[in-house]
């Protein structure tokens, strides 16, 4: 589904930032554009930046139903400084999932603007999730029964020959 990307530009607050970029909204089915203003209220200008598609993944449905349970189920938009200059930002990816939404945070390179889902995006997110989700049962992991007691501490590969102890004093090999 295409997803209008709308981002607010305000003056910024520090000497450092000139200006603050902050995503307001998502427009669901909404037409491609490249920063297209919308409107305009004194120094605080709202864009239509870019028009992402949407893609749900079968495999990442617990990350859907995740986001639907959550207080404000959100979209979240990725955003970095674009390459060549021309634009202020450059949208590249809107997804549903938190856990990818998560990942790109984690890098720090990348800025991600958690927007809140129209009622119709939620309905539609959910009715996909709902359809693909398949409930995986919980495995725990077995011990694994090797005798760790076995093993001589402070002797090295037995297939490296060696005089003595691997860990030895350095200095004691110097003295002798």
């Amino acid at each position: 589904m295409p997803l209008g990307v709308v981002v607010r530009k305000t003056p910024g607050v520090t000497r450092w930032a000139k200006w603050s970029w902050r995503v307001v909204a998502v427009m669901p089915g909404a037409p491609q554009a490249d920063w297209r203003e919308l409107r305009r209220d004194g120094e605080a200008v709202e864009y239509h930046a870019a028009t992402p598609e949407l893609t749900l993944w079968a495999a990442e449905t617990e990350a859907y139903l995740t986001n639907l349970a959550d207080g404000v189920p959100s979209i979240y938009v990725i955003m970095r400084d674009a390459p060549d200059g021309t634009t202020p930002l450059e949208v590249t990816l809107v997804t549903a999932s938190p856990f990818e939404g998560q990942d790109y945070a984690d890098t720090g390179d990348d800025l991600v603007e958690k927007v809140p889902m129209t009622d119709g995006l939620i309905a539609w997110v959910r009715d996909f999730a709902l359809a693909h989700h398949v409930e995986e049962d919980f495995v725990k992991r077995k011990r694994d029964r090797k005798r760790v007691d076995l093993v001589e501490d402070g002797k090295g590969d037995a297939r490296i020959r060696q005089d003595s102890d691997v860990f030895r004093a350095p200095r004691k090999r110097m003295l002798q």
